[in-house]
């Protein structure tokens, strides 16, 4: 598997959520269906079913958070050459033919900032931005089709 950049904050805050799910969220999980269960039939038991898939989608976050936490690598936001685009970054882009321009941080889909959209470094927009600097046009393949835009803007 590769690598999952992120920053300091998501870091730390993925392994608070990855501890709360282990310890406070399993226990939480158990009680649900421990009183379900004393509801009695199990097979017409709505609570137990819904506790039961709850169990299964929080296991599957606890997988998902240990895999990519094992993977990670902290970036520091707005580090590397001045201007360039790289893994931690915020990016303002402008599409060929559009007036308004939109703004992504670049990085893995668990980072979040407000109001401002995030691109994975892997994905076709993200490897066509990686290196590049303010004025210059990228193009990557999209399902519409072949989009090119501009970058007005690079920054933390």
């Amino acid at each position: 598997m590769s690598e999952t950049k992120l920053t300091a904050e998501t870091y730390e805050r993925l392994v608070a959520e990855l501890e709360d799910l282990t310890t406070r969220g399993r226990v939480e999980i158990a009680r649900q269906i421990e009183a379900a269960r004393a509801l009695g039939d199990l097979s017409e038991n709505g609570d137990y079913h819904a506790a039961k898939d709850s169990q299964g989608k929080m296991e599957s976050r606890v997988r998902q958070l240990q895999a990519m936490l094992g993977d990670a690598v902290i970036v520091e936001s707005g580090v590397g050459e001045m201007g360039v685009v790289a893994p931690g970054v915020v990016v303002e882009i402008r599409y060929e033919g559009d007036t308004d321009t939109e703004k992504y941080f670049v990085g893995s889909i668990e980072e979040r900032r407000e109001g401002i959209g995030v691109v994975s470094p892997g994905s076709p927009l993200g490897r066509a931005l990686i290196g590049r600097s303010p004025g210059d046009l990228v193009s990557y393949d999209a399902p519409s089709g072949t989009l090119t835009a501009q970058i007005v803007w690079v920054g933390s």
